[in-house]
């Protein structure tokens, strides 16, 4: 009994790898002038959700691997008051650490060539802006496998989270038991939300 649930779990792993795969490969093939346009309508979102939940800190990312870049919505922000801050891989077990970051100031690639900030200085975030290289219509998260920022939302208490994607990341797939739902999933074209009681 227990051998037949493993396999199932692999079958679901193996499902869940295929689509990653499948899913960064339309995302790489977007066209850059429908990348930067979808780019750019995501960060007037991201706007837009601030000013309504207002958090005074937020965890953002620096894009990698076709991500929208939201760089010009990050100097928005900045220049509006908010804190903001990049995550940092401190031990590939732990749940990420986030380093204050302004716009303009100095950064360095870490051990895995994704950009932190040069200065150390660490922070909690009251949100989070995740990437995402997929999504499900309950607000589920597919990211690379590593399992880095569900080990961060399970922490507690746990900050605000808006998964940030392409509408060709829209997928079907289940969630795992160690998976955690966002609060919401910001497009170029449409905000889900998983939580009742955040606000739009």
């Amino acid at each position: 009994m227990q051998e037949h649930h493993s396999e199932t779990e692999n079958e679901s792993g193996m499902r869940k790898v295929r689509l990653r795969e499948a899913l960064l490969r339309l995302r790489s093939g977007l066209p850059p002038a429908q990348r930067e346009a979808a780019a750019a309508a995501i960060g007037g979102g991201v706007i837009r959700w601030w000013e309504v939940n207002r958090p005074a800190t937020i965890g953002v990312y620096w894009p990698i691997r076709s991500e929208p870049d939201l760089r010009d919505a990050y100097r928005t922000l900045a220049e509006r008051g908010v804190r903001l801050a990049l995550p940092v891989v401190r031990d590939e077990c732990q749940p990420l650490h986030f380093l204050a970051w302004t716009p303009g100031d100095a950064i360095r690639e870490d051990r895995f060539g994704v950009a932190i900030p040069a200065a150390e200085q660490s922070v909690a975030p009251d949100a989070l802006l995740i990437p995402c290289v997929g999504f499900n219509p309950m607000c589920m998260r597919l990211g690379y496998g590593g399992g880095f920022y569900d080990r961060t939302l399970a922490l507690s208490p746990r900050p605000l989270t808006l998964g940030i994607a392409y509408d060709c990341g829209a997928a079907e797939f289940d969630g795992q038991p160690h998976d955690i739902a966002l609060d919401m999933v910001l497009t170029e074209s449409r905000l889900l939300t998983n939580r009742p009681g955040v606000s739009r």
